[in-house]
């Protein structure tokens, strides 16, 4: 089935955690209209830790942008990336809006709605590489990212912020006058509703569970990788 669009999020090319493979094996067999990389599709501006399998997936993009439709928003990761974006031929914005049926979709990484960044930039720092560490152990020794999945749970900073974006964003997107917005940012699968407004996150491709969005006449779905 061809999709209207497609929406995948938090990529973090570059990073010991970024699930190439998976991916990789995601755009060959994709079927959509619009492709939007949802922010972080890189984890730096260190393009020395792009191993190979990383620089194959902006081959691919590069090969899909010369048949469809390719937008990169960007996030908070991502940095300065107008000059890749020409290399790899797709549009970099800041947010996007598209109509999908009677629907007015906005679409835009998140982390603008998250004030914990920053207030606490240094920690935050800290704390993400913290995590990284133990997505790393989890990745070598058993590949299911128990602990940091278990790290996540129990983190009562980390589950505020995911529902503080959530709200911030719902906001947003009723000042926008949209009837959806999706973000990325959190790496946590959510959903909510507020006033009519739907609220979608697409989770990332750093962990075993990848998830992306489809839209189509209108309706938005969270499907697995």
């Amino acid at each position: 089935m061809m999709n209207e669009i497609v929406i995948i999020s938090d990529i973090h090319l570059g990073s010991d955690v970024c699930q190439a493979e998976k991916l990789s094996k995601f755009l060959d067999k994709i079927s959509t209209q619009i492709l939007i990389i949802n922010g972080d599709l890189f984890d730096s501006w260190d393009f020395r830790r792009l191993r190979k399998d990383h620089w194959k997936i902006l081959k691919k993009l590069r090969q899909l942008s010369d048949n469809i439709k390719v937008v990169w928003i960007s996030g908070n990761h991502d940095g300065p990336a107008e000059l890749v974006s020409h290399l790899i031929g797709v549009d970099f914005v800041d947010e996007y809006i598209l109509k999908s049926e009677n629907k007015q979709i906005l679409v835009l990484h998140g982390d603008i709605f998250d004030n914990f960044i920053s207030k606490y930039p240094m920690f935050t720092k800290f704390a993400d590489k913290i995590y990284r560490l133990i997505q790393r152990y989890d990745r070598f020794h058993n590949n299911q990212y128990y602990y940091s999945n278990l790290a996540k749970r129990n983190s009562k900073t980390f589950l505020r912020c995911s529902e503080q974006i959530a709200d911030r964003a719902l906001q947003y997107c009723k000042d926008k006058n949209c009837d959806i917005v999706i973000c990325g940012h959190t790496h946590a699968v959510l959903t909510r509703n507020s006033d009519m407004v739907q609220y979608y996150n697409c989770g990332s491709w750093t962990e075993s569970s990848c998830c992306f969005i489809t839209i189509n006449s209108g309706n938005v779905e969270i499907k697995n990788g």
